[in-house]
C-alpha cells in the first residue's frame, strides 16, 4: 500500500532528493512542489542537474536518496520505486521519441494499450484534432515537418490524461519561427486541459513564456524560485540577474542605505556598509545629446560603437572611470548616435539591482 504524504499533496513533490553518478554528486538536496495545473520550468546551465532532476520524477531513474511524491502517493524513497508506466506521467522529450514504424494515429494510441480499440482510437483521433494534425493520422513520422512531429508527441504525451506532464528540451530542436509558435500552443493546450507540468530549458526567454514558476537551478542545487516577473526585476542572487539578461556591472560602495559608483547614488535598502556591485541593464540606459557645458548634466560617455538589430539598437559607451564600456539598448526609432558622438547617460533608477559583495 502507497503511503499517504500530505492531506493537501502538491501534483509533484521533491523532498531532498540527492543523486549521485560514479562518485560525482549531480543532485544536491533538492526540494520542490509543484501544484496541480501550475507549469514550472527547471531553468539553468546544461550540467546543473535539471533533466536528472525530471528523469527521476518520471521514474527514469532512482534517486539515490530522498523521495519523489505523485499527488501525495510516494513513488520514490527508501523502500519504494515505481516504474515510468506505472505512474500516470506523461513524457516528451527533445527528439519527440516517435516510432518510426508506426503511422501517427498509431504512436499516438501507443499509451493507451490498457483500453478497447475503438475507444483508444477515439482518444486518439480527439488528441490529433486538438493539435491540428487529424489529416496526417495515417502518415509516418519522417513524412511531417519538425513542427508537427512535436505536435504528435504532445498529442501521444496527454492522450492518456496524464496527473503531470514531464518536457526535456520539448522546443530546442525548432526554429527560431516555428518555436513561438509551437510553444504558444502548447501552453494553450495545457491550460485547457489544466495540465500540471514541468519542463526544462536553458533558455530564459522561453522559461518566462511558459511557467507560472521558474526555478532556477546551479551544479545540483536551486538557486531560487518565483514567478518570473519576480525573477527578472527581483532576483535575490547576483546569479539570477547574470542568468536572465545581460547586464551592466558597475563596483560600488554602500554607505548608509545607498551605493554610490561612477554613474551616481543608488538606493540599497538590506544591504550593509561595504563593497558592493551597481547591476543595470542595458534597456534601463538611455542616452541623450551632450549639452556643450555639463552643468546639471547626467554622467557623460563617448560611443564606442553602434549595431542595429532590428526592433533596437546597441550601443557601446565608454565612460572615465570605468574599466569596461556601457551596454546600452535603445528603441531603433528613437534617436541614434555614432561612433565618437558625445552622450548624456541617464538610468532608470527604480529598475537598479545592487548587490552585495564584488564581481565574481
Amino acid at each position: 500500500m502507497s503511503q499517504r504524504l500530505d492531506s493537501k499533496p502538491a501534483a509533484l513533490g521533491i523532498e531532498d532528493v540527492h543523486k549521485t553518478f560514479s562518485g560525482v554528486e549531480v543532485l544536491r538536496g533538492i526540494t520542490l512542489a509543484v501544484e496541480a495545473g501550475e507549469i514550472v520550468c527547471l531553468l539553468g546551465q546544461s550540467g546543473c542537474g535539471k533533466t536528472t532532476l525530471l528523469r527521476i520524477a518520471a521514474g527514469l531513474e532512482r534517486p539515490t536518496s530522498g523521495v519523489v511524491s505523485l499527488a501525495g502517493w510516494e513513488v520514490a524513497g527508501p523502500e519504494r520505486f515505481l516504474p515510468p508506466e506505472s505512474r500516470g506521467v506523461g513524457l516528451m522529450f527533445q527528439d519527440y521519441a516517435l516510432f518510426p514504424h508506426l503511422k501517427i494515429i498509431d504512436n499516438v494510441m501507443f499509451g493507451l494499450n490498457a483500453l478497447h480499440q475503438g475507444r483508444a482510437r477515439g482518444i486518439a483521433d480527439a488528441a490529433l484534432a486538438k493539435v491540428g494534425l487529424t489529416h496526417h493520422a495515417g502518415d509516418y513520422p519522417h513524412m511531417l515537418s519538425g513542427g508537427e512531429q512535436q505536435r504528435v508527441a504532445l498529442a501521444r504525451a496527454l492522450a492518456p490524461g496524464p496527473r503531470i506532464v514531464l518536457m526535456d528540451e520539448p522546443f530546442s530542436n525548432l526554429d527560431q519561427r516555428m518555436r513561438y509558435a509551437i510553444r504558444e500552443d502548447t501552453v494553450r493546450l495545457l491550460r485547457e486541459r489544466q495540465t500540471t507540468a514541468v519542463v526544462v530549458t536553458h533558455d530564459p526567454v522561453e522559461a518566462m513564456g511558459i511557467a507560472d514558476r521558474i526555478v532556477l537551478m546551479r551544479a545540483g542545487r536551486v538557486v531560487e524560485s518565483g514567478t518570473p516577473e519576480v525573477l527578472y526585476s527581483t532576483p535575490a542572487t547576483l546569479y539570477a540577474a547574470r542568468f536572465f539578461c545581460e547586464i551592466n556591472e558597475l563596483p560600488a560602495v554602500v554607505r548608509e542605505g545607498f551605493a554610490e559608483c561612477r554613474l551616481g547614488r543608488f538606493a540599497a535598502s538590506g544591504i550593509g556598509n561595504g563593497d558592493a556591485l551597481v547591476c543595470i541593464r542595458p534597456q534601463s540606459i538611455t542616452l541623450r545629446r551632450a549639452a556643450s557645458s555639463r552643468g546639471e548634466e547626467a554622467e557623460l560617455g563617448v560611443v564606442r560603437s553602434s549595431r542595429f538589430l532590428g526592433e533596437t539598437r546597441r550601443f557601446l559607451v565608454d565612460v572615465e572611470g570605468l574599466d569596461m564600456p556601457l551596454d546600452v539598448s535603445i528603441p531603433a526609432g528613437g534617436v541614434s548616435f555614432e561612433p565618437g558622438d558625445n552622450v548624456a547617460i541617464d538610468v532608470e533608477r527604480t529598475r537598479v539591482l545592487v548587490f552585495a559583495g564584488t564581481a565574481a
